[in-house]
């Protein structure tokens, strides 16, 4: 993993309970010029929460020296709402494999997350895929990028819905897929061979707007027999951990105004 990546993550203002990395690198289809996308929960002091000063329960920070990378973080409480509201991104944080900072805590919420996990992420699926459609037509030209998007959303929320498992990585989706979509590889090729900039030529759009239409109905079809539960199970299970992460920090600040005596 880059040291810039580690470096960015010291220099975060508050306790992390993990970042990971998101975006091309974690889809498998990083171009030379991909900048990092890093993701993740930070904790906030007890204090800060308490008082009445303004909180960041979401931090931004952006480097553009050896590599470009865009850090983002939410607080505990506002990542663990955002769990219990069928939010595919944040659970694709959760998992990703692409470890930048972890704790014990990280591992225990992966596990609860598990319950988090319902039938309505399919509606998740279906907006988010929605939107990278709408923003791969408006491009003139089309590029390879916003298109490879689009697939990657399907898939995923095509495999969540069969599996009850998050993959995010476009290559192993298609692995995954009974029938393989055998123009994948060459779009990722031509992506992570390119720039971020990489087009298409305007005959293929026709060929992959049918594709989009049919893999809209697979998420449809998907949706429709899951097994994945109705309702989430994980509220109790979320809310004991956010208490314990808080009052750790009590724990911390004590120990640190103990020191500066």
């Amino acid at each position: 993993m880059n040291e810039q990546l580690h470096l960015a993550v010291k220099e975060h203002p508050y306790a992390l309970l993990f970042a990971t990395v998101s975006g091309a690198h974690l889809y498998g289809f990083p171009s030379a010029d991909s900048d990092y996308d890093l993701r993740g929960v930070h904790i906030l002091p007890a204090d800060e929460v308490l008082g009445l000063l303004a909180q960041r329960d979401t931090v931004e920070l952006s480097k553009k020296e050896s590599i470009e990378l865009d850090l983002v973080t939410h607080d505990v409480q506002k990542f663990f709402r955002l769990l219990l509201k069928a939010n595919g991104y944040v659970l694709e944080q959760l998992y990703s494999p692409l470890v930048v900072h972890t704790t014990p805590e990280h591992e225990e919420l992966k596990w609860i997350a598990k319950g988090c996990i319902t039938r309505h992420h399919a509606h998740h699926y279906f907006g988010f895929a929605e939107n990278q459609w709408r923003l791969f037509q408006k491009e003139e030209p089309p590029r390879v990028k916003p298109l490879l998007y689009v697939f990657r959303v399907l898939l995923t929320g095509i495999h969540l819905m069969r599996t009850g498992i998050v993959e995010a990585n476009l290559i192993r989706l298609n692995d995954h897929e009974e029938h393989k979509l055998a123009y994948l590889p060459e779009l990722i090729e031509r992506k992570t061979r390119g720039t971020e900039r990489q087009s298409l030529d305007s005959t293929e759009v026709s060929f992959y707007a049918c594709e989009y239409d049919r893999l809209r109905k697979k998420l449809e079809d998907e949706a429709g027999r899951t097994s994945l539960p109705e309702s989430q199970t994980a509220r109790a299970a979320l809310n004991d951990l956010l208490l314990r992460v808080r009052l750790k920090t009590v724990g911390v600040e004590r120990e640190a105004g103990q020191k500066t005596q």
